[in-house]
């Protein structure tokens, strides 16, 4: 079964308050099976306009991704007026990956 994942795209407007936001979902993320992957470490923006900080939180499943944001455990309303997101629920990929010796060389 595929993984599924949070991608976020935030910029925090109110860090303080922000702090409560992200309290408040441990138990929520916990519940689900959530696991970061990525979470507010250093961005180098590539292409379009990013925010200033990076979520990608993994699930042992897409069902669970959608699951823990839709609950009433997760406490969405917390951040809301506290941060800006851009965020997108997705399922993982499970087929063929790129192997080193397709890449040349020699």
């Amino acid at each position: 079964m595929a993984k599924g994942y949070w991608v976020v795209f935030a910029d925090v407007t109110d860090p303080e308050g922000y702090k409560e936001y992200v309290a408040a979902n441990g138990p929520a993320l916990a519940k689900y099976g959530a696991r970061f992957l990525a979470r507010g470490g250093q961005v180098e923006p590539k292409e379009g306009q990013p925010k200033s900080r990076v979520v990608v939180v993994e699930f042992p499943s897409y069902r669970a991704a959608l699951d823990c944001y839709h609950s009433p455990e997760y406490a969405m309303k917390l951040r809301q007026g506290r941060s800006i997101w851009d965020m997108a629920i997705t399922e993982g990929y499970e087929g063929s990956q790129p192997h080193h010796g397709d890449l040349g060389g020699g």
